[in-house]
């Protein structure tokens, strides 16, 4: 089931730099919110704080609160490991664990959380390809190297793999950056299917894309160099692309910026 994220206060820090800081938003659930602004401006820096990646960095730290439906994902005795399992990610360079099959690849997860039965794995493989719109093109090819498939192909193969483990929440940090425009064109098409079960944030350089697939828009900015990264402003798609309440937004999509 899809979950609220609420965010509020929240800086996160490289050592002793904040990199960006005083952010409060809601994400609503079975909703798209992408994430745009200028490089260096922290949005993926803020996407990994919501389940817990920033911190795998050495020296890294977060303060601030971050609600998945109101429970503190940064509260005392909250397992790291635990929140990556229900707030899954894709990363900008599709990354299939290379040796693996393509099977496996859907399946890691899976047996990390302890499935063994083939027949529970198989159900499961199938439905998460099936649901990354990748089934029919792989179905008779499941035990050869996940490596094999084309970009796009890959990065929808990472897709199954975080949704086998069924999170409530998919983070997507630049997932299409990579991929020609076919398969940017596919990708998107899943995000919008996906909605309707999970709760999405996109982080993109592209300000067609968010407009095309996302419901509401956060742009981030930072006031000059070695600054921290802001929230500038959030709000529905369609407002922040017509009429944003911020000069830096408009200045920002309608190439005025810098």
């Amino acid at each position: 089931m899809a979950k609220r994220i609420e965010v509020s206060g929240l800086h996160a820090y490289y050592g002793s730099v904040c990199a960006i800081e005083d952010i409060s938003m809601t994400i609503e659930p079975r909703s798209v919110t992408a994430f745009i602004g200028p490089s260096g401006c922290g949005k993926s820096t803020f996407l990994r704080t919501l389940n817990r990646m920033h911190e795998v960095i050495p020296g890294a730290r977060v303060e601030g609160k971050v609600l998945l439906d109101s429970e503190d994902l940064y509260g005392p005795g909250v397992d790291p490991v635990a929140v990556r399992r229900v707030v899954g990610m894709v990363f900008q360079r599709p990354n299939p664990f290379p040796t693996m099959s393509i099977y496996d690849n859907v399946a890691a997860g899976l047996k990390l959380n302890g499935v063994r039965r083939k027949s529970q794995l198989d159900e499961v493989v199938e439905r998460s390809l099936r649901g990354a719109g990748l089934w029919n093109e792989v179905k008779d090819r499941l035990h050869r190297p996940g490596a094999g498939l084309s970009g796009g192909q890959q990065q929808r193969l990472c897709i199954a793999r975080a949704i086998a483990v069924e999170p409530q929440v998919l983070l997507m940090d630049e997932p299409c950056s990579a991929l020609d425009p076919i398969s940017t064109l596919a990708i998107e098409d899943l995000i919008s299917q996906l909605k309707n079960r999970y709760t999405i944030v996109i982080v993109t350089h592209n300000m067609q894309q968010a407009a095309r697939v996302s419901d509401r828009t956060a742009f981030f900015n930072i006031s000059g160099p070695g600054k921290p990264g802001r929230l500038v402003e959030i709000g529905d798609t369609s407002k922040i692309f017509t009429n944003p309440s911020e000069k830096a937004t408009e200045d920002y999509i309608t190439g005025r910026f810098g």
